[in-house]
């Protein structure tokens, strides 16, 4: 398959959500002093926090909450879980969070050998992401990869959020691709894979902790150098 365009998500699949938004909590935890509130263990409440905010990302995919109902539920609601009902600090460590998150650095390993392998090979690249646009441009450019990317699809430009087709179809006009030339590259089977899927691209599905189910992808990745042996 002659392929021309490459689609990226970007949390998970290159820019290391995990890690940057623990270093982040942690660092948000020390500030402001929750053990003497009484969250004494920090992956605890890391762990409280994960569970919370991945329910509450799927409700915003899905649409039943808003972006900022989202932004502030996933801390209020974990801070309840402590019996702490303090909307001050709710809100101030949602503000905090929005503003460190994106000034961490942390990629997976080989992302930028494989975009530097890909623009060497004439691919052109971009990114299709349902991050918040000031937020996921922050990120890659104190990550020092916007450059690579031709264009940088956001749901909220796009009005749409993955897996739902109008993101695919504003993404492929965007870009004067084809869906039959183009290839997307993520690490949800039921956002990315799906979604590509459905707008009618291959897909590469990077994931080394959740194998493929009752969705199967085109080709599957353990880590990113592999993508060189398909592209």
């Amino acid at each position: 398959m002659p392929y021309k365009h490459i689609f990226f998500d970007l949390d998970h699949t290159l820019w290391d959500f995990e890690t940057n938004s623990r270093e982040t909590l942690l660092e948000l935890y020390q500030t402001h002093h929750l053990a003497t509130r009484g969250i004494l263990h920090f992956d605890e409440f890391l762990h409280r926090y994960s569970i919370h905010n991945d329910r509450l990302w799927d409700r915003f995919r899905k649409g039943f909450i808003t972006r900022k109902e989202l932004r502030s539920k996933r801390f209020w609601l974990t801070f309840l879980e402590y019996k702490i009902a303090d909307e001050k600090l709710t809100q101030l460590f949602s503000e905090q969070f929005l503003e460190i998150l994106p000034t961490k650095t942390a990629l997976f390993p080989y992302t930028t050998e494989v975009l530097e392998y890909l623009l060497q090979k004439q691919y052109t690249l971009h990114l299709i992401t349902n991050g918040f646009e000031d937020t996921q441009l922050m990120k890659l450019r104190n990550a020092n990869i916007f450059h690579y990317f031709t264009n940088i699809i956001t749901s909220e430009a796009a009005g749409s959020l993955k897996p739902h087709a109008a993101i695919f179809n504003f993404a492929l006009q965007k870009s004067s691709a084809m869906a039959t030339e183009s290839i997307m590259i993520g690490d949800t089977l039921e956002v990315d894979i799906l979604g590509a899927q459905q707008a009618g691209m291959d897909q590469i599905y990077f994931n080394p902790n959740v194998p493929a189910t009752a969705i199967i992808p085109t080709y599957t990745i353990q880590h990113l150098q592999e993508i060189e042996n398909i592209l």
